[in-house]
């Protein structure tokens, strides 16, 4: 099932990164260029250093000036974040470009790979509230309200990835199809951010 490979592929990244928990770490990846796996293990990567940062620049004691360069960081991997998604959707394409979509087939909210997001980012809300709910130095009605979440974030992975499975099932069977829609980011772009190009001016 491809989210159990998910699964595995997420969790292996969030360990790595936290064997030294900085966010200027270069990534390791281990799998093959060409691979779902090393596009799964980058987009966690991405999630990974992008949930540390926004803790760092939640901290009111930050200094405006690296505030700013952090949130520019910010701005970055979110770009990267969505391009990698759209090489995911784009192997998904690919695997099921031979189905041909029954009369009655319908398009899903969103493409598989997006989806996919949702669940890495999920792998990360329940790394983090499992630290919360085990946290030594917490008092223990700190760590019952962490558990109750957790317990909910277990379900939600659970939901979540049985969602996909049946998105993924109903695309080969032709009961749904891929639309992918390029992500058009316009706060990046010079020549769509008004504050860009009003300054080249």
């Amino acid at each position: 099932m491809f989210t159990a490979l998910s699964h595995k592929i997420f969790n292996q990244s969030i360990l790595d990164y936290h064997q030294y928990n900085d966010v200027h770490q270069a990534i390791n990846n281990p799998y093959e260029k060409s691979s779902i796996e090393h596009l799964l293990y980058l987009k966690n990567w991405i999630d990974t250093v992008q949930w540390h940062l926004e803790d760092i620049i939640r901290d009111p004691k930050i200094n405006p000036v690296a505030a700013l360069d952090i949130k520019r960081w910010i701005d970055r991997s979110n770009q990267e974040r969505t391009d990698v998604v759209e090489y995911i959707d784009s192997y998904f394409l690919e695997q099921y470009r031979t189905v041909m979509p029954a009369a009655a087939a319908t398009v899903n909210t969103e493409s598989p790979a997006w989806a996919i997001d949702r669940l890495s980012i999920l792998a990360l809300k329940i790394y983090h509230m499992q630290e919360e709910a085990t946290r030594a130095d917490a008092d223990e009605a700190h760590r019952t309200a962490c558990q109750r979440k957790l317990d909910i974030l277990l379900e939600q992975r659970t939901d979540l990835s049985t969602a996909i499975e049946t998105l993924l099932q109903d695309i080969a069977a032709g009961k749904k199809y891929m639309k992918v829609y390029k992500q058009m980011k316009m706060y990046n772009d010079p020549s769509l951010n008004p504050v860009l190009y009003k300054g080249e001016k």
